[in-house]
């Protein structure tokens, strides 16, 4: 059985991997604060909470953020209601979790900090350096706990980040922390995912690193259209004002066979990807027909709907039996803000192929 851990959780891409390669594993603990900012002086609550028992310091930092945040944490409500792990195992906020009681107890974690926590970055690349950064959070913990492998994903934008010198941060920490470390530049849409989604991976092992130096690529063998949903719901088919944009603006792509990358935005402000549907498929659909605006695009009278955000999960490679239990707003942003399933599928096979987790 393989222990798993995440930080930087969101809906559980990793997770997701698993049951659907069909891996026997155990989610050791998961982290994300939901997208919730509250205003805290952490050096200040890291001096209260060091004397405490670990369980006690999850409690102080819990306590924290449900008197302090109204927001409730939707993403810690798709990840229990999808996922086997205690609430008393999922953490709200990384620069608190204390990973030394999980030592020896994780073989692979996995996440990928917010491009913009490196507003401060060191010279020597070591832990002390990059102190007060979300990507300090993410090594510490591997650190801490000392899993065999981890996985860290971000946008291709890291590369050249303040002139590669975050780059260079980030691989020096990893080596500095004894770990091997590969690299990855991949796209969805080479993983039989249509959307071009271009991500970068650093996999470490503390092991001889033996995966590939590339990884093959596989036939795109699918469009979006074949993850779209029957019957969809009238409130997702479009007016005459959003009719209008996305037909004529460069923001918003119709009925393309791969679509964009899907961002937490998407769908909003007719941004990202639509499909358009003739009036004759949906001639059997009075409830779109008599409340969606019926308008010609390419030689053709027809609607144009959103994409659901079913659909939107599926273009991320999650399938059908994840539980959507937030709203549509909502839903969107954890979609858009995950990584693509596949993508990890590969990756998670590779470690296991050459036993390194």
């Amino acid at each position: 059985m393989i222990k798993l851990a995440t930080v930087f959780s969101g809906i559980g891409a990793i997770e997701q991997a698993f049951l659907k390669l069909g891996i026997d594993h155990e989610i050791v603990f998961a982290c994300d604060n939901g997208e919730r900012n509250i205003n805290l002086d952490v050096d200040a609550i890291k001096k209260e909470i060091a004397g405490l028992s670990y369980k006690k310091q999850k409690e102080y930092i819990d306590e924290i953020y449900e008197s302090r945040c109204k927001k409730e944490n939707k993403m810690e409500c798709s990840y229990l209601a999808n996922y086997n792990l205690s609430k008393d195992h999922f953490y709200q906020d990384v620069r608190f979790l204390n990973a030394k009681q999980y030592l020896g107890k994780v073989d692979l974690i996995v996440g990928g900090s917010p491009c913009q926590s490196f507003s401060i970055i060191g010279k020597r690349a070591g832990l002390k350096d990059i102190r007060g950064t979300l990507f300090y959070d993410y090594a510490r913990i591997i650190d801490e706990c000392k899993p065999k492998a981890f996985i860290y994903e971000n946008v291709k934008g890291l590369l050249s980040h303040d002139k590669g010198n975050t780059w260079k941060v980030v691989n020096d920490v990893f080596l500095s922390l004894g770990y091997n470390v590969k690299f990855y530049e991949l796209n969805s849409k080479d993983f039989n995912i249509p959307q071009d989604r271009r991500r970068i991976f650093l996999v470490g092992t503390l092991k001889e690193n033996t995966l590939p130096n590339k990884i093959e690529k596989q036939e795109l063998k699918t469009t979006m259209f074949d993850f779209l949903e029957n019957n969809v719901a009238a409130k997702y088919y479009l007016k005459e004002r959003g009719f209008t944009f996305v037909t004529t603006n460069k923001r918003a792509r119709v009925n393309s066979k791969i679509i964009s990358t899907q961002k937490a935005n998407q769908q909003f402000n007719w941004n990202g990807d639509f499909v358009f549907e003739s009036v004759e498929e949906l001639k059997d659909r009075p409830d779109v027909l008599t409340t969606a605006y019926i308008g010609e695009y390419n030689g053709e009278l027809g609607v144009v709907r959103k994409l659901t955000p079913r659909e939107c999960l599926r273009l991320m490679g999650f399938s059908d039996s994840f539980k959507i239990v937030v709203d549509d707003v909502e839903l969107y942003r954890q979609a858009g803000n995950s990584i693509v399933v596949n993508v990890l599928e590969k990756i998670l096979t590779l470690l296991i192929q050459n036993k390194l987790i």
